[in-house]
């Protein structure tokens, strides 16, 4: 069974449309299996009912308007082109004041999202062949779930999907069946080990960072690059782990990997959805997805 496994990224989702783009219209890479983690989570619906442009096109025209309703940081541009991002004190303390748990709100998201898949796609795809899985993090049990499209009705896998991409405390805590739920890379960044367990005998993994660091990050100016900071530290630990578990797991029962990591550092805040650059991420994951193949089909030769 081949699968294909997305992380999570944010904006850099983008990158990983134009990889799995290639993979699927020009390497036809049929998957039986899909899962994704955050973004991978926004991808893998569309991939898994081919409609490459529909996603493209979403991908490559979101703004922090179309994700957030409460955004809690302001962006301001510098000299150079290096974007400054800093704290959006009324609206965090908006927030804060009508009992948000969260320095923001990201209901857009949602309803973006049940705009991106109606009720026919949905039913399309849960009565056909093809799994569709989404990571989700359960912070009252503790424990990462994942979530099939074939256990669930429309509403609730969209609420999934949303709840799968909610890094929190910047976008929403979701509570659902009694549960807080958040971002499912707090737990599994790179959920290789599941699509094994589910039985997958060959994997398209596409990570979206560089395979090795190639920067150190800056000093903090305020609270929110700290908390960012942090926040992209721990995830840097989870995916080496996820990696190395899959890699473990996948040496003992012969599953092939085929890995795509970005091939330079994209951005060092995937909060920051900008049209542009997004457009450009989406171009260059195909590119390096092809330079890639063909570089292994020239050795194979």
């Amino acid at each position: 069974m081949r699968a294909l496994v997305i992380s999570g990224g944010g904006s850099k989702g983008a990158f990983a449309g134009g990889v799995a783009q290639y993979l699927v219209e020009d390497l036809k890479h049929n998957y039986e299996m899909l899962v994704g983690t955050s973004t991978g989570s926004l991808l893998i619906t569309h991939l898994a009912l081919s409609k490459l442009e529909k996603i493209k096109e979403i991908y490559t025209s979101v703004n922090q308007k179309s994700i957030f309703n409460n955004c809690p940081f302001i962006i301001k541009k510098e000299r150079h082109g290096k974007m400054d991002i800093g704290i959006n004190h009324i609206n965090v303390l908006k927030n804060l004041l009508r009992g948000r748990k969260t320095f923001g709100e990201s209901k857009n998201l949602r309803k973006l999202i049940e705009r991106a898949i109606n009720q026919e796609e949905f039913e399309i795809l849960k009565s056909g062949p093809k799994e569709v899985v989404v990571t989700v993090a359960n912070l009252s049990l503790n424990q990462v779930e994942y979530k099939s499209i074939n256990d669930y009705n429309y509403q609730d896998f969209l609420d999934w999907i949303w709840i799968s991409c909610n890094y929190i405390p910047f976008m929403s805590l979701v509570k659902k069946h009694g549960c807080e739920y958040a971002d499912g890379g707090f737990g599994s960044m790179v959920p290789i080990e599941e699509a094994i367990d589910r039985g997958a005998t060959e994997i398209d993994v596409i990570i979206l960072e560089t395979e090795v660091m190639h920067y150190n990050r800056m000093p903090s100016k305020n609270a929110f690059e700290l908390i960012t900071n942090m926040h992209n530290y721990m995830a840097d630990r989870i995916e080496k782990q996820n990696i190395r578990i899959g890699k473990f797991v996948a040496s003992h029962k012969d599953v092939i990997l085929n890995f795509y990591f970005t091939p330079t550092v994209l951005t060092t805040n995937s909060l920051i959805f900008n049209k542009q650059k997004m457009k450009q991420w989406w171009q260059d994951g195909y590119y390096y997805a092809k330079t890639k193949n063909s570089n292994l089909n020239s050795i194979s030769e």
